[in-house]
């Protein structure tokens, strides 16, 4: 993990953002049920700008510390509240309408998702990528199932695939389940087949939860087309650039072995951690050889190879691999909306196996991981930062859903018990709560950030 500045401005942009859809959402409700709002803040500590509104003198406010913020309404519990305006306060309004504006921070980051999502399918359109299986182990769970080469998966238990991103979505709830998926394939002759990938042993499919784990432990992956090994772009400093290796060079060889294309050489590299190892290459017509030291890095949890270098071009899959289609703008945000479903769906389900010890807690990132995919998502292209967005507000709006005290859910159980009760929890079981809450978020971004560090560390 290599942060940079790059990836520190990503992170804060994404955050500030997402942070200001969440408190939107609790603000836009809470003025039209009639609640008076106080201060609308995005970000912690002191104020760099302010503003105050026309309407009920509102505060809002830029602050010094971007890593939240807060909506404060006026409220009885907080202080002494003039009797003409006690109606407009928060422990006064009916429980439904509290109810409401907690419930409207989450949402406007589902929401969020959903239109960024169909915004994105009304530009580009669709393109799906036909879930056609590349290389596949002997002896690995996939091959036991009859998975071949070339074969093109159907359906999932059922379920048409319309491309890669649906089998990966499908694996994952499977394996993180009772472990067994049903597939249907046709073959590279245009035979079907029903076949079933399985992972009996729970220890094992609990390794396949950890990150990037899933199509190794399973054996398979997609068929990508081929890539020439030919170096397109040297990182100053870095291990092939110190060898004396420049963009342009076509590798041919790694210790005597020839090399057939850019990812079997990135494959063959990573399996060389912290080794010398000599590439073959060809530059303008003359071959040559350099010996390069291979740089030993983390990549969840484990040591790989790197000679920081990049291929020439990034490679095209060919017409008949890909699916296009336009929807217009009610198919796209039909479209969106059942996406961001299916993804907060999943991630609700793996949350909960993750409880209950079927899921790795290696799965639960920190902000450290996140700078980092924000920063290289940024790199990739507005496309790929708008998909980082949309991943991340769904699970901030998935998050403050849990009924934990000192986030939204655990505000609407308290608002919940309290209009059964008919009357306020007493402040001692309120205090209680809050610190249940606040031991168990502490819990849970300490494991986060430990998984940050070994990450980094391997």
């Amino acid at each position: 993990m290599n942060l940079s500045w790059q990836h520190l401005l990503a992170f804060l942009v994404a955050i500030s953002v997402l942070v200001t859809v969440h408190e939107f959402g609790h603000f836009w409700v809470a003025r039209r049920l009639g609640f008076k709002v106080l201060r609308f803040s995005v970000g912690f500590g002191k104020p760099l700008l302010r503003h105050v509104g026309r309407v009920d003198q509102t505060e809002f406010v830029l602050a010094a510390i971007p890593l939240g913020g807060y909506v404060k309404m006026l409220d009885e519990r907080e202080g002494d509240v003039p009797e003409h305006e006690r109606h407009r306060a928060f422990t006064r309004r009916p429980h439904w309408q509290r109810i409401l504006v907690l419930l409207a921070g989450p949402a406007a980051n589902i929401l969020f998702a959903i239109l960024l999502l169909a915004g994105m399918t009304l530009v580009n359109g669709i393109t799906e990528v036909r879930a056609v299986v590349g290389d596949v182990l002997v002896g690995s769970p996939a091959a036991q199932a009859g998975l071949r080469s070339g074969d093109t998966i159907a359906s999932l238990d059922g379920k048409a695939v319309a491309g890669q991103r649906d089998v990966v979505f499908g694996m994952l709830d499977g394996m993180t389940g009772d472990g067994r998926v049903a597939l249907s394939v046709v073959d590279a002759h245009g035979a079907k087949k029903d076949l079933v990938l399985e992972v009996r042993d729970p220890q094992a499919r609990r390794k396949l939860t950890e990150p990037e784990a899933l199509f190794r432990g399973l054996g398979f992956g997609f068929w990508q087309p081929p890539l020439p090994a030919r170096i397109g772009v040297v990182e100053a400093g870095g291990p092939a650039a110190v060898a004396g290796l420049k963009s342009g060079d076509e590798i041919t060889a790694l210790n005597g072995e020839p090399v057939a294309d850019f990812q079997g050489l990135r494959q063959r590299i990573e399996a060389h951690p912290g080794d010398s190892i000599v590439l073959a290459y060809r530059r303008a017509g003359v071959e040559g050889s350099a010996r390069v030291q291979v740089a030993a890095e983390a990549l969840s949890g484990r040591k790989v190879g790197r000679i920081h270098v990049a291929p020439l071009a990034s490679a095209r899959y060919p017409e008949s691999m890909l699916v296009h289609t336009r929807p217009g703008p009610l198919e796209a945000v039909a479209r969106g909306s059942e996406d961001a479903w299916d993804m907060t769906a999943l991630q609700a389900r793996i949350f909960w196996r993750m409880l209950r010890g079927q899921v790795s807690l290696k799965n639960l990132s920190g902000p450290l991981t996140i700078a980092e995919y924000a920063g290289d998502s940024a790199s990739a292209g507005p496309g790929a930062f708008i998909g980082f967005l949309v991943l991340i507000s769904l699970s901030l709006g998935f998050l403050n859903l849990l009924p934990i005290p000192i986030l939204d859910g655990g505000q609407v159980v308290y608002q919940l018990l309290e209009w059964v009760k008919g009357s306020p929890l007493s402040e001692r079981v309120q205090a209680l709560g809050q610190q249940a809450g606040i031991a168990l978020l502490v819990l849970l971004m300490g494991v986060a950030l430990f998984n940050d560090i070994a990450r980094q560390f391997g």
